[in-house]
């Protein structure tokens, strides 16, 4: 299941739909950036939510908060792309596996990169907060698995974007809220680390789609010269 023959990794009922979610929140991402860049405290934003830098959490709690965090962190990040990538090369789906890698890869980058150019901090000078990457990764990944399952299950535009929309609302605001509740990140920056998973995974996935075709494409005209 290669090439033109494997099931997009971006449905094409759910293309226009979330073409203009990637684009209103890359608005986002750009315009909180902007907003906080180099700011060392909450916001009004923030601050009306809750006291962003207050450790606050107690046990039973705080335990859930670090084992959600964990999600995040390169071990528990890893064991998750992994897993999902062996799920995917079991079901001989090379495309989705390159997809996982891909998106992730990208979301975590994007987040890299933007953290010095907002240069937004939090606990001191050496902790870049905006946009939260924990955030975005888990959003991304979640964002990658209901893009394959609507995908896989056929769902029309209607239920497919619900299905992604909810999977990133529930893996956002499960580590947004551990991030905040550790207080490792102001709400705002978690809210920009979403918007990122949310503008780079569907451009993501477009791009692995268009590319995998190309591929396909130069094979099929190769073995076409050869038969001749």
């Amino acid at each position: 299941m290669t090439g033109r023959s494997a099931p997009t990794v971006l449905p094409p009922s759910l293309r226009t739909w979330l073409g203009l979610i990637a684009a209103l929140a890359a608005l986002v991402v750009v315009v909180l950036g902007a907003l906080y860049a180099g700011h060392s405290e909450p916001g009004r934003v923030d601050r009306w939510i809750i006291q962003p830098t207050a450790d606050s959490v107690r046990p039973p709690w705080r335990n859930v908060a670090l084992a959600t965090d964990f999600l995040g962190e390169p071990a528990g990040a890893a064991m998750l792309v992994v897993a999902t990538v062996t799920g995917c090369l079991l079901l001989r789906w090379p495309r989705a596996a390159v997809f996982i890698v891909a998106g992730a890869g990208l979301t975590v980058a994007t987040t890299t990169l933007l953290k010095p150019l907002v240069g937004r901090t939090i606990h001191g000078d050496g902790n870049l907060s905006y946009p939260s990457g924990h955030t975005a990764f888990v959003t991304a990944l979640a964002l990658i698995v209901a893009l394959l399952a609507a995908g896989r299950l056929g769902l029309g535009r209607t239920a497919g974007t619900l299905l992604v929309l909810a999977a990133a609302v529930v893996a956002g605001t499960a580590m947004g809220w551990a991030q905040v509740a550790l207080g490792a990140h102001y709400p705002t920056d978690v809210l920009g680390g979403w918007c990122t998973a949310l503008a780079v995974i569907p451009a993501t996935a477009w791009l692995v789609d268009r590319m995998a075709d190309r591929l396909a494409d130069r094979m099929a005209d190769v073995g076409r010269r050869e038969r001749r």
